[in-house]
């Protein structure tokens, strides 16, 4: 519930811009393990993790000043697909990073990393399939028109081969 808390703070109230910042440089948020955070072994509930990608995704959308064209145009993002991969516990305490970054987009999504990280220690990896939907009617947006919003002129890079094949394995790729 407290995350759930933090991400309608920081979808409500964004953080400021960072000057300069374009939509394929990373956004690092910054947080702390809470006891909310954990489940009975002790370290971080794995749907918590999905909550805390959650509040990274908003930051990332402010830390390229896109709340406001989004909010313009009625545009609101929502996850078609994710998966993490877990390699070390978070536990009490502990402080850590998560890194979220565009790898790349296809007609259909714009596809992310998020990454949790403690110094130089992966502790989870996030892919993340993003649409856009429009306020009221829930009609999808073409993940180009959005980036051009954001960024005008960037092109996606290639996506990263693992990437790629998660997309076609869980149904969300571009089909064209």
């Amino acid at each position: 519930m407290a995350r759930q808390i933090q991400l309608m703070r920081v979808s409500t109230r964004p953080r400021r811009p960072v000057p300069g910042q374009g939509l394929l440089d990373p956004s690092v948020t910054r947080m702390r393990v809470r006891p909310a955070d954990l489940d009975f072994y002790l370290h971080v509930n794995n749907g918590v993790y999905l909550q805390m990608m959650d509040v990274a995704r908003s930051n990332y959308i402010a830390d390229v000043g896109g709340f406001p064209p989004l909010r313009e145009k009625g545009w609101y993002p929502v996850v078609a697909a994710q998966t993490v991969t877990y390699r070390r516990s978070l536990t009490l305490g502990q402080r850590f990073e998560i890194v979220t970054r565009v790898l790349g987009w296809d007609e259909r999504v714009v596809y992310l990393e998020q990454r949790f990280e403690r110094g130089d220690r992966l502790h989870a990896r996030g892919l993340v399939a993003g649409r856009f939907l429009t306020r009221g009617s829930g009609e999808r947006v073409a993940a180009p028109r959005v980036v051009e919003l954001l960024d005008p002129g960037v092109a996606s890079p290639e996506l990263p081969a693992d990437v790629a094949a998660w997309a076609r394995a869980v149904d969300v790729a571009h089909r064209g």
